[in-house]
């Protein structure tokens, strides 16, 4: 599924327009991603939970000419699934 086709659902499922469904998640994406990026966790009972892992800076190894490099720390979006939707997936 992607974002086009989960528009569609959520217009079917709601009986709104489908640019009133794209506004609606566009919005909650957009939310989503706001409160990671100033550091926050977002839950979604019964879904799961998003966060933000920090990783540290480390070394690594250039593949093609073994030559050392320098990866910088950074921050990567983390989804944990909750348990009614680990549900879901496993029936």
């Amino acid at each position: 599924m992607n974002k086009n086709d989960l528009v569609q659902v959520v217009a079917d499922n709601t009986q709104i327009s489908k640019a009133d469904a794209t506004k609606a998640v566009d919005a909650t994406l957009d939310a989503i991603g706001a409160a990671l990026r100033d550091g926050n966790e977002v839950r979604l009972v019964g879904f799961g939970t998003f966060s933000v892992s920090a990783r540290a800076a480390s070394e690594g190894r250039n593949p093609r000419t073994g030559e050392a490099i320098k990866i910088p720390a950074s921050k990567r979006p983390k989804f944990s699934a909750g348990k009614a939707l680990k549900d879901i997936v496993n029936k």
